[in-house]
């Protein structure tokens, strides 16, 4: 999932994210704002659970053990108060920590105890070292055992702080959004509320249109400028055109590309190292400069409709704005499309080193993620990924053949209507909103949505450029998190 880049190193405005909070109405929120000055690193302790290397199976590896790292500060905590949990997915737990300021500033409130654990497989957490990634240890990365390690995790901490009694609340973002909401289904005996901020729970276990997300990618460019869209679409049809003359050399000059293409493979390459800027272009698209999956200024869609709309050559004008996502430093004089993007089984990316073997491998088993773009919905150039074309670079890849429907199947797809005490929070200008849920189904199943949030902005930190929706979405999702620890603690008494 394009959304979790783990490439890249923080830099100071990741680290002071807090700094310029803007306060809430209530005093609560100022005194909180007061008390989260400072290095978010300082807060965290790391630690390494001793976690089970397979839940389910006796035989395989016995009680086998890994190392799990994860997060910890009481800063906030009362002793009775609750825990917030973030569920972490698909990268370094530090990445989350240090992008989440909302669970800070929430706990600030409501003096909570805060963990952030790492997915199994990513960041620090190999079961098995370097050799995780290979056939067939990695077959032990899956939802079902990720979700087993937080429940064991969550269940032996409340044992070690003495916290058996305290609500626990699970929070986390795109993949961790969904992973939030799986916990809230899979174990509610031991999570009492669910966030899941831009979580696309039905686009990745195959419910909808193939076509929705680089639709509702190009949807944000056209929305900033039609003429923007209309110039982005030229420019791949005029490096279509260049390419079906085998005119390379001029490819090569106008992308500033280290080597030369040479073949219809190099030009997919291409293509796909450029469509994968505009998805983060479009996630990224927040009020104010972060670093989060690379250096993005501030509404940095505007800012790639200005770079495509104001120069004299359209494909210079394409290289430039993907270079805002590739190049905000100017480090590279030249692009080398294979080291800079890999293509696999996430159509919108799945980042690079070892955090992108496993998500790959991920949307090679249980994450369903066809995606297509077409040129008639969107504006980039047609790039099919059907059930067949992902099950032959699986088989080839990993020696796995998926199943499609399995996630549907075991957690419940749109079949929710059982289900309580989850909020599913998601920005319009997000491609992966319209993948989640939109709609509320009861009254405790309760979309939240954001006309000017990009990619789980609710959870980031509050900032003064943040828009009055976000504000207000913080608010409510305050005040449901209130309620859920209130009715749940009154439960224990």
């Amino acid at each position: 999932m394009a959304g979790w880049w783990s490439i890249f190193l923080f830099t100071l405005a990741v680290l002071t994210e807090g700094t310029a909070a803007r306060p809430f109405s209530s005093s609560t929120w100022k005194h909180r704002r007061h008390h989260l000055r400072g290095d978010p690193i300082a807060q965290f302790k790391e630690k390494y659970f001793t976690q089970i290397l397979d839940h389910f199976n006796y035989n395989s590896l016995g009680n086998g053990t890994y190392a799990q790292r994860y997060l910890i500060t009481d800063q906030y905590w009362e002793k009775g108060g609750p825990i917030f949990f973030y569920t972490g997915n698909e990268g370094d737990v530090w990445n989350f920590a240090l992008n989440s300021g909302f669970i800070l500033e929430l706990a600030a409130e409501q003096r909570a105890l805060v963990i952030f654990a790492e997915h199994r497989y990513y960041g620090k957490s190999l079961p098995f070292g370097d050799e995780s990634f290979n056939i067939p240890n990695i077959g032990l990365l899956t939802v079902e055992q990720a979700l087993a390690d937080y429940a064991v995790m969550i269940t032996e901490l409340k044992k070690e702080l003495g916290a058996g009694k305290c609500p626990v609340i699970v929070f986390g973002g795109s993949y961790g959004g969904m992973l939030s909401v799986y916990m809230r289904i899979r174990y509610p005996n031991i999570v009492a509320g669910a966030l899941g901020a831009s979580a696309p729970i039905l686009s990745t276990a195959g419910i909808g249109d193939s076509r929705q997300f680089f639709r509702d990618v190009t949807a944000d460019f056209e929305n900033c400028s039609p003429a923007c869209k209309d110039a982005v679409r030229s420019a791949f049809q005029k490096l279509q055109a260049l390419a079906q003359q085998e005119d390379y050399a001029h490819i090569q000059s106008a992308f500033s590309l280290c080597k030369t293409p040479s073949s219809p493979k190099d030009i997919h390459q291409l293509n796909g190292f450029l469509r994968n800027a505009f998805t983060l272009l479009a996630m990224m698209d927040y009020p104010y400069k972060t670093s989060f999956m690379s250096d993005m200024p501030a509404f940095p869609v505007k800012v790639a409709c200005e770079t495509m709309l104001n120069g004299t050559d359209m494909l210079l004008a394409l290289r430039d704005t993907v270079g805002i996502v590739y190049n905000s430093t100017g480090e590279h004089a030249c692009y080398d499309l294979y080291s800079l993007y890999v293509e696999c089984a996430d159509p919108t990316g799945c980042g690079l080193g070892f955090n992108s073997f496993a998500w790959d491998y991920q949307a090679c088993t249980e994450i369903e993620m066809c995606f297509e773009s077409n040129n008639v919905t969107d504006m980039f150039p047609p790039m099919p990924f059907t059930q067949s074309m992902r099950e032959q670079y699986c088989a080839k890849r990993w020696a796995v053949v998926p199943r499609p429907g399995w996630l549907k199947t075991q957690y419940w797809g749109d079949a929710l209507s059982t289900a309580s005490n989850i909020i599913f929070s998601n920005g319009d200008l997000d491609p992966w909103a319209n993948g989640g849920i939109r709609k509320s189904l009861s009254e405790s199943l309760i979309a939240i949505n954001i006309p000017e949030g990009a990619h789980h902005l609710d959870l980031r930190a509050s900032n003064a450029a943040d828009p009055d929706s976000v504000t207000k979405a913080r608010q409510k999702e305050a005040q449901v998190i209130a309620q859920w620890v209130k009715t749940a603690r009154e439960k224990t008494v």
